[in-house]
């Protein structure tokens, strides 16, 4: 894939687009859930798009939101119309790997409408405040790692344990019975 901006989505078949995406980058990747059209093919496209691992979670709630899951948030599975049942199990999906953490913060990848998703945030509150439940349920844990900034050492130093390889071998023989290596795992005798 050359450019994900330069393709236009709105042509081809769904299995043209699917292998424009199996040949894309993370970027492109990343570029293709933000921006997808959910009206062609979210099942076969954008599914596979969201189950890949570079996808990041700014990327993958703008995805979500993306796919309009107020339309369906309080509709039973069974009432939703056949036609937008693909996207709804995208959506499904979507919500799933949210809230299991598959979607890990990226440095620098921000959300494309934050007040849309404080706006969803805000209402499924008030359904827990009025004892509802909407669909697709997003853990605001996780979403708060989107705004929380963390300070990370710039390096971390590994400690390394200088080994005698003659008292690896003869530990046995020396009537410690076991390898040193394996002596470090017991319990101090007090």
């Amino acid at each position: 894939m050359s450019d994900s901006g330069e393709f236009d989505w709105s042509t081809g078949t769904a299995e043209d687009q699917q292998a424009l995406a199996r040949g894309a980058d993370a970027d492109q990747l990343r570029h293709a859930a933000r921006t997808y059209r959910w009206t062609l093919y979210p099942e076969e496209v954008l599914g596979w798009v969201m189950a890949q691992k570079c996808i990041d979670l700014a990327s993958a709630l703008s995805a979500f939101l993306n796919g309009e899951p107020e339309r369906f948030n309080y509709m039973p599975k069974r009432d939703v119309p056949q036609s937008h049942r693909a996207a709804a199990r995208v959506l499904d999906n979507i919500c799933l790997r949210v809230n299991s953490g598959f979607y890990l913060v990226e440095p620098g990848h921000d959300l494309d409408d934050d007040r849309r998703l404080k706006r969803w945030l805000d209402y499924q509150q008030v359904d827990r405040e009025e004892g509802r439940r909407g669909r697709w349920i997003l853990d605001e844990r996780i979403i708060n790692g989107l705004y929380e900034t963390q300070e990370l050492p710039c390096s971390v130093q590994i400690q390394t344990e200088k080994r005698n390889v003659l008292l690896d071998v003869f530990s046995p023989v020396m009537e410690l019975g076991v390898n040193r290596e394996h002596l470090k795992y017991l319990p101090e005798e007090g």
